[in-house]
C-alpha cells in the first residue's frame, strides 16, 4: 500500500470538498481522479457549504479513517470534523508523507462562479492548498440537486487536471472551474475567463418561533452586473465550461499609487 500510494510512478492527488465526504459530487471526483493517479481523500464529515475560508481555532479537530466505497478508487479516506480549509491543512501537515502533485476540490453541487467564489468552501479548500504551494483546482457543477449527474463533466475535468499536472499552475494562482448543467455533447468546450462582476441582493425572512423568539432565514436574488463576453457567467450561459485563474493575494496593486497621494504621514 505504501509503495503504491507514495511511489513516484503516479501523481498523488489530494481530494476534498465542502459538501461532505459522502456527497455524490465528491464520490464522482474520486472515481475520476483514480484513473489519473493515487488518491487520498480528506473531506468534512458533514456539509460545510458557504463556510468560505473559515478555520477551527476554538475547538478540537478529529479525523476518522473511512472505508466508504472501494470501487471509487481512493487509497485512503478520512472524514474531518472541521471546515474545508481544515481538511486541507490536516491532509498536508499530518496525513500525507509527501507533497501531493495536485489538490482537487469538489465537485460542488452548485455554481461557484463570479461573486460566489468569495463564500465558497469548495474554493477555499483549493485556495488553502495553493497557499501551501500545492497546485489546486476547485470544480463546481451548476446543479444544486443531490442527485445531479456528474458524468458529462468527466472527460473535461480529467483533461484540466492532466494539463495542470503536466504544465503546472502559475504560482499564487488556483483554478476555479464551473461546469454548466448540460449533456457531454452539448458542452461546447472550455473557456478561460475572468470573474464576472455580480452580487447577491439579499433579504432576510423574519419569522417567530413557537417560543416567541424572532429568527431569520437568509434569502436573496443573484444580480449579474457585468455584460462582458469574457466572463465566467457569460461562458456558462453560452454552454461552455468556465475556467478562471484565481489569485489569493487580495492586494489591489493598481490602487497603491492612488492611495499614496493621500499623504498619510503629513
Amino acid at each position: 500500500m505504501r509503495s503504491k500510494l507514495y511511489g513516484m510512478a503516479k501523481p498523488l492527488i489530494l481530494v476534498t470538498n465542502d459538501d461532505g465526504i459522502t456527497a455524490p459530487g465528491l464520490r464522482s471526483l474520486v472515481r475520476f481522479m483514480s484513473e489519473i493517479g493515487d488518491v487520498v481523500v480528506v473531506a468534512p464529515d458533514s456539509p460545510q457549504s458557504g463556510m468560505g475560508h473559515a478555520i477551527t481555532i476554538d475547538n478540537t479537530l478529529y479525523l476518522k479513517r473511512m472505508h466508504l466505497n472501494e470501487t471509487d478508487g481512493a487509497q485512503e479516506e478520512y472524514s474531518c470534523s472541521g471546515t474545508p480549509a481544515d481538511c486541507v491543512k490536516l491532509g498536508l501537515q499530518e496525513l500525507l508523507k509527501r507533497k501531493p502533485d495536485i489538490c482537487v476540490s469538489g465537485i460542488n453541487h452548485g455554481s461557484n462562479a463570479s461573486i460566489n467564489v468569495i463564500y465558497s468552501g469548495t474554493m477555499s479548500a483549493a485556495i488553502e492548498a495553493g497557499i501551501e504551494g500545492v497546485p489546486a483546482i476547485g470544480f463546481s457543477l451548476c446543479d444544486y440537486g443531490w442527485k445531479a449527474d456528474f458524468e458529462p463533466a468527466k472527460k473535461f475535468i480529467q483533461t484540466i487536471v492532466k494539463k495542470a499536472i503536466k504544465n503546472g499552475i502559475p504560482e499564487g494562482v488556483v483554478l476555479n472551474v464551473n461546469i454548466p448543467k448540460l449533456s457531454e455533447e452539448a458542452i461546447k468546450g472550455i473557456k478561460v475567463c475572468r470573474q464576472a462582476r455580480a452580487n447577491w441582493k439579499e433579504k432576510f425572512d423574519k419569522r417567530t418561533s413557537p417560543m416567541g423568539k424572532d429568527y431569520y432565514w437568509l434569502t436573496g436574488e443573484f444580480e449579474l452586473l457585468d455584460k462582458g463576453e469574457d466572463t465566467d457567467e457569460w461562458a456558462l450561459a453560452d454552454g461552455y465550461i468556465s475556467l478562471v485563474p484565481t489569485q489569493f493575494d487580495l492586494t489591489a496593486h493598481h490602487s497603491i499609487q492612488q492611495i499614496n497621494t493621500w499623504s498619510l504621514n503629513e
